[in-house]
């Protein structure tokens, strides 16, 4: 039943030879990859206001230095995209910023990079999807669901999780049409808005009215805005740039030739990503939305520029949906990453599988849980959230751009070339956006990151030196000789049945040095008795009886197992366990599974080997 609930859910199983039929292409991998960097433009202009327009300042204040800020972030990304389109090439297999730094300036910041850009990716997923969320609460129709946001954030979360296991070609072949979409509706509201505000066509258009129920921060004119609230504004719009890297860690995922398809795509987003941005900030700096909780920036805009009809209702779950889809792209990464990580020894092997569909199952999962509970814990709020996305980005757009460096100047013999320069400007640009970051938002949230990425760093060397201890433990050298082993074997019963005949001809059968049965008993019944049908099979093996007289079984095992041992040396003990095996899941509750609890005690016992000889039941 639970397989066949998993092929309707998953799908059928993908042979390994389909791996290069899954590859994507240009069209589909824009949807898949850029989803989240060009959803971003849904709600960068709104995490600007809500530090530049917030008092002491004002929205007048605030409105004013909105396009600087946007002009700033358009040359970063202008700036970040160039460095990542060489990454591409040099590093077709993918990878991003952890293949980048780990060849290039160790292993350290390699780990720095990897863990900074996991974490950019489980809050991708939470910001993203809450973001949605917030994008559908803010139709007027929508409204009272806001008591319900978490639950919806959840809902999302689950839905995206399924999706994705069906595998990266599946799911970027739902998720496209829903991008596109969302780059039609958000291009009309540019066109339509800026033309009637700049030329006056389609009736012009004046700014919105300032509304006191949505400003509850925010004041319309007057104060000051300071260094700090501007840098932190200008790190807030940084967010636009989140997700760039994506295209550059998943260059496998394309169609041949790959890097060319990569960088197209990677170019395609920059372009798409930039003009929405800075378009949305024009915009806005000449309607005057208010940042607000209750209605987003974007529902304001569109309110104003088509009205309360059919169109902005379609703009808004434009928006929503590519919101919640812009998840996708941190779904099609961080497994992706985790496998990387995983096969280089930093991360427990099972991220390095593939599943049924292809994709990294366990990597998928995972990402899921991790931005729930992010979901749970900040209450689905995007601003809550955003303080800690920047930190994670720039951390690995800056190693990766070091990482560059060093390469493009290994690959020149030493020399500098204006792709090296070019690399080293945008390392330092982003050095000092990190820095900006870190500092100004210090206090709203960016130390959690400072802190988070260190433990996870940490854990990364935990699991590393486990495999390693694992391997010089395992290693063979030429001269040895595995030493000759005296063997017991231990038959565990409970009473004379087929299971227990069997059981002890199986143990028989291994020919050991030593066999003998043991049997726990409770009192002197239990004991006659086990010895009464011992007599009357007439079985030649010797049977132990041990005591237990507060009926417990593991423990008087483990104990008889270890006087056992100490008599004799160099000696290894098998341990076997008739069970019963029943066809039907629910027939499982009628036994009590002592076999499972006894076999994951002695799974720890050094010198000790735990054998399940199964007896059937038939169903007849």
């Amino acid at each position: 039943m639970l397989d066949t609930v998993k092929r309707l859910v998953v799908g059928r199983p993908l042979s390994s030879a389909d791996l290069d039929h899954q590859r994507i292409g240009i069209l589909v991998g824009l949807a898949v990859f850029s989803s989240d960097a060009i959803s971003s433009t849904a709600y960068a202009t709104e995490e600007i206001l809500f530090v530049t327009a917030a008092n002491p300042s004002s929205l007048d204040v605030g409105l004013s230095k909105l396009v600087p800020i946007a002009i700033a972030v358009a040359i970063l990304l202008v700036v970040v995209v160039s460095s990542y389109v060489r990454t591409i090439y040099a590093y077709p297999n993918g990878g991003g910023s952890y293949i980048v730094s780990r060849d290039n300036l160790g292993r350290g910041p390699s780990l720095v990079a990897g863990a900074s850009i996991l974490i950019d990716y489980v809050l991708t997923v939470a910001v993203s999807i809450a973001a949605g969320v917030a994008a559908v609460i803010s139709i007027p129709a929508f409204a009272d669901l806001k008591q319900y946001r978490v639950p919806m954030c959840l809902g999302a979360i689950a839905l995206i999780t399924l999706v994705n296991l069906r595998g990266v070609k599946e799911s970027g072949k739902i998720f496209a049409l829903p991008t596109y979409i969302y780059i039609l509706f958000f291009s009309g509201l540019l066109a339509f808005g800026l033309t009637k505000s700049f030329f006056g066509w389609f009736g012009g258009i004046d700014p919105i009215e300032f509304d006191p129920d949505l400003a509850d921060h925010v004041q319309e004119t007057g104060g000051a805005l300071g260094i700090l609230a501007l840098l932190r504004g200008f790190s807030s719009g940084a967010v636009a740039l989140t997700g760039t890297e994506a295209i550059a860690d998943g260059v496998p995922a394309f169609r041949r030739p790959a890097p060319r398809n990569a960088a197209i795509t990677l170019i395609s987003m920059a372009v798409i990503l930039g003009t929405l941005f800075f378009g949305s900030a024009v915009l806005a700096s000449r309607l005057h939305p208010i940042p607000s909780h209750d209605r987003t920036v974007i529902a304001q805009l569109g309110l104003h520029v088509f009205g309360d009809n059919a169109v902005f209702f379609l703009l808004q779950i434009a928006t929503a949906v590519i919101l919640l889809l812009a998840a996708n792209t941190a779904y099609a990464d961080f497994p992706r990453l985790s496998s990387i990580i995983a096969r280089d020894g930093f991360l427990p092997r099972q991220f390095a599988n593939r599943g049924d569909r292809l994709v990294f199952s366990n990597g998928v999962i995972l990402l899921a849980v991790l931005s729930a509970i992010l979901i749970v814990v900040f209450g689905g709020i995007t601003t809550a959230l955003i303080p800690l996305y920047a930190t994670g980005v720039f951390t690995s757009f800056t190693l990766s751009q070091f990482g560059m460096v060093v390469h493009q100047r290994r690959e020149a013999g030493g020399r500098w070339t204006f792709g090296g320069a070019t690399s080293m400007f945008g390392a330092s640009v982003t050095f000092i956006v990190l820095c900006i970051v870190v500092v100004s938002k210090f206090t709203k949230g960016a130390w959690v990151p400072a802190i988070v990425v260190p433990l996870i760093v940490l854990l990364f060397r935990l699991v590393k030196s486990h495999y390693e201890s694992l391997r010089e433990q395992l290693a063979v050298p030429d001269d040895y000789r595995a030493p000759r082993m005296n063997h017991t074997v231990v038959v565990l019963v409970s009473s004379v049945h087929r299971g227990t005949l069997q059981a002890l001809a199986y143990a028989r059968s291994l020919a050991p040095n030593r066999l003998l049965a043991v049997c726990v008993v409770s009192d002197a019944e239990e004991e006659e008795r086990i010895g009464e049908q011992w007599a009357r099979f007439r079985l030649d093996i010797p049977l132990e009886v041990v005591h237990s007289p507060y009926r417990e079984l593991t423990r008087p095992v483990l104990t008889f197992v270890d006087e056992l041992d100490s008599n004799y040396d160099n000696d290894i003990i098998t341990v076997v366990l008739p069970e019963f095996v029943v066809s039907r899941w629910w027939e499982h509750l009628l036994h009590n599974q002592t076999a499972l609890l006894l076999k994951g005690r002695l799974l720890f016992r050094k010198n000790t080997v735990v054998t399940s000889v199964p007896y059937h039941f038939r169903n007849d």
